[in-house]
């Protein structure tokens, strides 16, 4: 059994941080595959989409129904954010599979309020502009961990938008800002480069100001557009065209946004630690639900895993990855050399595949990771190397040349992704224990569930389908 230090629905806090796998305190031994592997699974929904559909149905002009919402600590944290400015948020019966449906009734936002922001990127950068549309004051902190997040750019632009902010000159967490009840909004210039997020968090709110917003991104680079499509996708949606008159500058009109039933897709960035368990224990990994057409990072998974020699195909509604007899049933997998800056999130269970391949592996246009949950740049290389790997940082990326690696600790520096990147090695590699595996709860709270179920039946030979 595993004991997070986060509960459903609420995510309450423990009186410590103690993990308890089976009854003891401690790591997580991360199964390690004995034979290939032949599941079925449908995970709950994209983090991603969940928070940016509570954001918008917040912002609406009447009610709206979130179906199959993903229910994890980002999404709690977003919950409780927006609950906290006014609007009224109920759990609905759903189908039963992924938790209850959430109805949301916007109402007036109000300051006099603190928002805790945990280490969710999506609250801490989409709340602001929010906020700034509230009556009165409110502050913005979170875990130690999001202290060290870039925020500096969500500061600069809500004082370019008039908005008064008081950050003591930190450019991170904790701040505070006084709403005045509305934003004019009109033209602005941000440096993105560090985080798509804060193009998505002002195009969010942006309907809502009284001039609507002409947003230009004025750094050299802009990581992760997938996810400024999906915002732009979501706002469509809901009745506002947002407009790019050339590449780095979007226009969005003043204007209502529409109340909307929504179903939400399963999170596709949450599948790759399944699907890669396909190349590593060998057999094949289907993810139920999987779309046709989505603005997901996690989709580029159909074209990333056959580069390490795998087959990708569709049947029916599921992606489903063959990953042959697997590295465990003797498979050499090769290196890869590519240019990950559309997919950034995906890099740490890329890279830990690239760990296990038998030739070098070059994995570039992910520096803005070192601003994630941790330096995950940092992180990977640390953990892979602690294995016994070769991994050198680089400006924009990792190195990975192929060695043996052998089992011990790998940190999870509180990010659920670095938790989710030992589990994938630890298939291979005997003896790897996952100091905090109950991070994954930030945005799946079934990953050992879900993981080790995989593995208890890939023991014993036999076929699975998981849902939740």
């Amino acid at each position: 059994m595993l004991v997070s230090k986060y509960s459903e629905p609420e995510f309450t806090p423990y009186d410590d941080d103690t993990l308890v796998v089976g009854g003891e305190p401690g790591p997580w031994p991360a199964p390690t595959a004995t034979r290939a592997i032949a599941a079925r699974l449908r995970l709950p929904g994209s983090k991603s989409l969940t928070n940016r559909e509570l954001v918008l149905s917040a912002l609406a002009a009447g009610p709206s129904l979130l179906r199959a919402p993903l229910h994890s600590r980002d999404s709690a944290l977003m919950i409780e954010a927006l609950r906290s400015l006014g609007t009224i948020i109920e759990e609905m019966p759903g189908d039963g599979r992924y938790g209850p449906d959430l109805r949301i009734t916007p109402a007036e936002l109000l300051g006099g309020t603190s928002i805790d922001c945990g280490l969710a990127g999506t609250v801490m950068r989409f709340l602001p502009p929010v906020a700034a549309l509230a009556l009165g004051p409110v502050a913005f902190d979170g875990d130690e961990g999001a202290r060290r997040r870039p925020m500096r750019t969500t500061v600069d632009a809500l004082r370019g938008l008039g908005v008064d902010v008081n950050d003591d000159g930190r450019g991170a967490l904790p701040f505070s800002l006084y709403g005045t009840g509305s934003v004019e909004g009109g033209e602005l210039s941000i440096d993105a480069s560090a985080s798509s997020q804060f193009v998505s968090g002002l195009l969010l709110a942006a309907p809502r100001f009284a001039n609507g917003l002409t947003l230009r991104h004025i750094g050299a680079s802009l990581p992760s557009m997938p996810h400024i499509d999906m915002t732009i996708a979501t706002l469509a949606a809901r009745g506002v065209t947002v407009t790019s008159p050339e590449p780095g500058v979007w226009v969005v009109p003043a204007g209502e946004i529409a109340g909307i039933e929504v179903d939400i897709e399963p999170d596709l960035s949450n599948a790759a630690p399944f699907l890669a368990a396909a190349i590593v224990a060998g057999g094949t990994v289907a993810i139920g639900g999987w779309p046709w057409s989505t603005t997901q990072v996690g989709a580029h998974l159909e074209t990333l895993l056959p580069l390490f020699g795998a087959t990708a195909r569709r049947d029916g509604d599921s992606l489903v990855i063959d990953g042959g007899s697997g590295i465990r049933g003797g498979l050499n997998i090769p290196g890869i050399d590519i240019d990950l800056s559309i997919g950034g999130e995906l890099a740490p269970a890329i890279v830990a595949l690239a760990a296990l391949a038998s030739s070098p592996s070059r994995i570039t246009g992910i520096g803005h990771l070192r601003g994630h949950e941790t330096d995950r740049l940092a992180a990977l290389a640390a953990e892979i190397n602690g294995l016994g790997g070769a991994v050198t940082e680089l400006d924009d990326g990792l190195a990975i040349e192929p060695r043996p690696l052998h089992g011990g600790t790998w940190r999870s520096y509180e990010d659920h992704r670095m938790a989710t990147a030992g589990a994938i090695i630890g298939l291979a590699v005997d003896g790897v224990l996952i100091d905090d595996v109950a991070t994954t709860a930030k945005t799946l709270p079934q990953f050992v569930e879900l993981w080790t179920g995989l593995f208890t039946d890939a023991t014993a030979a036999t076929t699975t389908e998981t849902v939740l």
